[in-house]
C-alpha cells in the first residue's frame, strides 16, 4: 500500500482575484510563497517520489520541499488543474470577470464540451483522474507527495469516494455539487493510501502546518 499526500498549491494570483494571463502560468502570491514554505513543516521524513503538475503555481509550491529533500526524484504527471474555460478568457481578467462564463459552462452540463473550442472537457478530466488513480494504485513507491490543484484533487477524491469512473451529464452534475460543498484550502494536505487490491483510504484535509490555521480542515 502506498501512502500518498495530495497537496494543493499555495495561493495564486488567480485565487487572489487578480488579473491573470495564461492559466497554466498563474504564479504564487506572497502569501502563496509563505504557504509553500510552511508545507515543508508537515514532512517528518522524505517521500520516495515527488509528483508535480506542469502548472507554474504547483511547481513553485513544490520547490521548498524539493530543496529540503534534494535526493528525491521528481516526475511530471498530468495532475494539472481542470481548466474548463477557454484559456483566452484568462488573458487580463479576474475570477470575478470570468464567473459568468464559468456559471454558463456548468449550467450547460455537457461533459464533452470544450468551452470556446479550447477548454478541457469534463470527459478529459475524468480520463486523467482515472489514469492517475490507476498509476498510484500500482506504483512501487511507499510514499508519494503529489503537488496539484483544487478542482483536480476534488475530482480524484470524489471519484474514489463515489466509485465514479464515467463522464455523463449525471456524473458531471454530481461533481459540480461536490465541488460547491467541499473546498480544499490553499496549501492543504490530504493523506491517502492507494493499493492495487484494497479500497483507497482518504483522510480529512490537514492544515495544521499553515500559520493561519490551527485545526485540520473540517475539524469541529
Amino acid at each position: 500500500m502506498t501512502e500518498v499526500w495530495l497537496i494543493r498549491h499555495g495561493e495564486s494570483i488567480s485565487n487572489a482575484n487578480l488579473p491573470t494571463g495564461d492559466p497554466s502560468q498563474s504564479a504564487l502570491t506572497e502569501k502563496g510563497v509563505a504557504e509553500a514554505e510552511q508545507i515543508v513543516k508537515a514532512f517528518a521524513k522524505a517521500p520516495d517520489l515527488f509528483v508535480v503538475s506542469s502548472y507554474l503555481r504547483a511547481r513553485q509550491t513544490a520547490v521548498p520541499t524539493q530543496q529540503r529533500f534534494p535526493h528525491v526524484p521528481t516526475e511530471d504527471w498530468p495532475v494539472h488543474e481542470f481548466t474548463y474555460l477557454n484559456p483566452v478568457r484568462y488573458h487580463g481578467t479576474t475570477g470575478t470577470e470570468r464567473r459568468p462564463f464559468a456559471l454558463a459552462y456548468w449550467e450547460r452540463n455537457n461533459p464533452h464540451e470544450k468551452e470556446g473550442g479550447a477548454g478541457e472537457s469534463f470527459t478529459e478530466l475524468m480520463t486523467r483522474v482515472q489514469e492517475t488513480a490507476a498509476r498510484l494504485r500500482r506504483h512501487p513507491a511507499n510514499y508519494i507527495a503529489v503537488f496539484s490543484h483544487g478542482l483536480f484533487l476534488r475530482a480524484l477524491i470524489w471519484s474514489v469516494l463515489t466509485n465514479t469512473t464515467e463522464a455523463t451529464p449525471q456524473t458531471m452534475r454530481r461533481y459540480a455539487w461536490f465541488i460547491r460543498s467541499a473546498t480544499i484550502p490553499n496549501g492543504a494536505i490530504i493523506k491517502a493510501r492507494f493499493s492495487a487490491d484494497e479500497p483507497i483510504l482518504i483522510s480529512q484535509f490537514g492544515t495544521a502546518h499553515l500559520s493561519d490555521r490551527s485545526q485540520p480542515f473540517g475539524a469541529p
